[in-house]
């Protein structure tokens, strides 16, 4: 898969799942909405500060990040860290109509948090291969790229 082909991935998965240790040291995986994309190597996550995915992140950061297409055959996973952002800035960005069923204080919310999910590196297949994706290549392929919401961008291509 080239790079653009893996992005497209991303794109269209809309949802993507998180594999962390918890407190315990049990395995975890968590499914979120997760649309907001730097390229391949940053992704953001609007989610409750009280749940306990983001207290275990919280205290160990190291997970990994899963995109899939199941019609297709085709998956990326992701490892690296998730870092906690409180900033108003960040739970502005991710901030849509509706989020205070969810968040009733709004945008200021004490339990409405952003994860931001940092690459390291990856491993992607599909029905004609598997391959693994360097930081490096990350890194290159993400150059002058900033963050966007890619669901308007699919959802105004359907």
């Amino acid at each position: 898969m080239t790079k653009d082909e893996i992005m497209n991935l991303v794109d269209r998965s809309l949802f993507a799942t998180i594999g962390y240790t918890d407190e315990s040291g049990r395995q975890n995986v968590r499914r979120v909405f997760c649309t907001w994309h730097k390229g391949l190597g940053r992704h953001l996550i609007s989610t409750n500060t009280s749940s306990a995915h983001v207290r275990s992140l919280r205290k160990n950061g190291n997970a990994c990040l899963y995109f899939s297409d199941d019609a297709a055959f085709e998956g990326l996973c992701l490892f690296g860290t998730f870092k906690a952002h409180f900033e108003k800035e960040y739970r502005e960005l991710l901030w849509h109509e509706g989020d205070e069923k969810y968040y009733p204080k709004g945008v200021e919310d004490e339990d409405y948090c952003i994860l931001e999910f940092i690459a390291e590196g990856g491993r992607y297949y599909r029905y004609d291969g598997i391959g693994d994706i360097s930081a490096s290549e990350i890194e290159t392929y993400d150059e002058g790229k900033e963050y966007e919401d890619r669901y308007a961008v699919v959802s105004a291509n359907m």
